[in-house]
């Protein structure tokens, strides 16, 4: 699982103070949870971001970020990044995932089986 520890160190840092966050691995990388949602994840050097349908729509209208698409399938309330270089470039990303996190709902569990 390859993903860009300085880029994991300052979301870390971003959301150090903010409670009930959990890091977590998945989609092959590190993701940040917050109150059981999944909020922000580093993947290789790419930050994934949850910010809802409607936000992706308009951030998709700059060059900065791309949809992302999971087995063929569009992932509308994701996006991938770039330009994430400044704190002030990260914490709008982290800002607004933050944002979408109150009205997410959480993943279904998965029973496990036997």
């Amino acid at each position: 699982m390859a993903y860009n520890e300085s880029l994991v160190d300052r979301v870390r840092e971003s959301m150090a103070e903010l409670p009930d966050v959990e890091e977590k691995k998945m989609f092959q990388g590190i993701c940040f949870l917050v109150d059981q949602k999944m909020c922000v994840c580093i993947r290789n050097d790419e930050l994934l971001c949850r910010i809802g349908e409607q936000q992706a729509e308009k951030e998709l209208e700059q060059d900065n970020c791309r949809q992302m698409i999971n087995n063929g399938r569009v992932m509308k309330d994701f996006v991938y990044v770039e330009g994430v270089n400044t704190k002030q470039g990260l914490d709008y990303w982290i800002d607004l995932s933050l944002q979408f996190n109150k009205e997410a709902k959480p993943a279904k569990k998965r029973k496990k089986t036997k």
